[in-house]
């Protein structure tokens, strides 16, 4: 048996990290400013992190919820106190997709209705409904198909205005699109949305699977706009490589026993993992490093001309240049040794390193990014 080919991969093969450096089993070193898509919030083997793994493992690694698990408690008390939504109640599952399929449930749960709003640019996940709601038709099966997705412009309030009814069971927006090349929706295009959800009876979801967990420079993206969406759905830096994802779900949603159900969701090591995550966040201030160093990052890309535009928000980047960014982005990691990421606007690079990112770091890729952008540096 070998895996499944379904993945486009560098010829390269990482044995160690390091906070925002990586190894290879060459030996060479790279400065990963990519963090696995957003993955790596706290670093590369963060020795707190490393210590709260290692000691849950020694004593329980796993058992299902037909018993009480107190770290779930303990957990779900620490992300509502430090994301500024103690009220709400929050459901463990594995991935953002599971996250994002259990949140439609439960809108539709809620009010008795099927269709959903979702945004050109979209990227809500591969399974099911949650993939129906991306904006990809290369990855939709046509069994994923479903006639209950009306796709709207982004940032189009008066489009929006006359999309929206009571007919409709959620809206579905991401707090910076990732995926779709770091689009970030205005803060009175949020509000909008927010206002004329409440009035029709719609669930308002805001998926801050990469946008959230401090990488914006707040806790979570849409609270720039200061707004209260009626669920948010996270995952990604939520474990820091373990895989963990829940679904904050607002008090006026009504639980019910066996509505919602996951088998690895909420176990023993995801949520140590989670904790070890939310007191390292805490304690080293990283939204406020996430905030200074994406301001810092953002002023030196501002800075070179052959950049057409830079999308920034904390330390979720978007670089676009004139062309296509694919060769930028091979010189980057072949010649200069660093990571980062592509988007699905062709032109622009995307950035999502550790939450404790330094200026060295900055520094040391503006410098190559400088060098490559010169003609003559990018590889044929």
């Amino acid at each position: 048996m070998k895996p499944f080919n379904v993945y486009s991969l560098f010829d390269i093969e990482i044995t160690r990290a390091k906070g925002s450096l990586l190894w290879d089993d060459k030996g060479n070193q790279y400065l990963d400013l990519y963090g696995g898509h957003a993955v790596i919030s706290v670093g590369h083997s963060h020795p707190y992190y490393v210590e709260m793994l290692k000691e849950q493992l020694e004593k329980i690694g796993f058992y299902s919820n037909s018993i009480k698990i107190n770290l779930q408690n303990e957990l779900a008390d620490k992300l509502g106190n430090l994301s500024g939504y103690p009220d709400y109640d929050l459901f463990l599952c594995n991935s953002g997709a599971e996250a994002n399929e259990n949140a439609f449930k439960l809108a539709s749960f809620h009010n008795g209705r099927k269709k959903i709003i979702a945004f050109k640019g979209s990227f809500h996940g591969r399974t099911s409904l949650a993939v129906a709601a991306t904006d990809n038709p290369s990855i939709v099966a046509p069994v994923n198909q479903n006639e209950n997705i009306v796709f709207l412009p982004f940032n189009d309030i008066e489009t929006f205005e006359q999309a929206i009814g009571d007919d409709i069971c959620a809206v579905v927006i991401e707090g910076v699109q990732g995926v779709g090349g770091i689009n970030i929706p205005t803060p009175a295009f949020l509000k909008r949305v927010e206002a004329l959800c409440n009035k029709h009876g719609v669930l308002l979801i805001l998926d801050e699977v990469q946008s959230g967990y401090g990488r914006s420079g707040n806790f979570f993206a849409h609270q720039y706009a200061d707004i209260k969406p009626h669920i948010i759905t996270t995952a990604k830096g939520m474990g820091n490589g373990f895989p963990i994802a829940g679904v904050l779900i607002s008090p006026e949603i009504k639980s019910k026993l066996e509505m919602l159900g996951t088998t690895f969701g909420g176990n023993y090591l995801a949520c140590a993992a989670g904790i070890a995550v939310l007191d390292i966040i805490k304690n080293e201030k990283l939204v406020e490093n996430a905030l200074d160093k994406g301001n810092y990052l953002t002023e030196k890309l501002k800075g070179i001309p052959s950049i057409k535009e830079v999308r920034s928000v904390g330390l979720m980047t978007g670089i676009e240049l004139y062309g296509p960014c694919a060769e930028v982005r091979k010189t980057l990691l072949n010649e200069y040794k660093i990571f980062t990421g592509s988007s699905s606007n062709k032109n622009t690079i995307r950035l999502l390193p550790a939450l404790n990112v330094t200026r060295e770091h900055i520094d040391q890729f503006i410098e190559a990014l400088q060098n490559v952008l010169q003609p003559e540096a990018i590889q044929s």
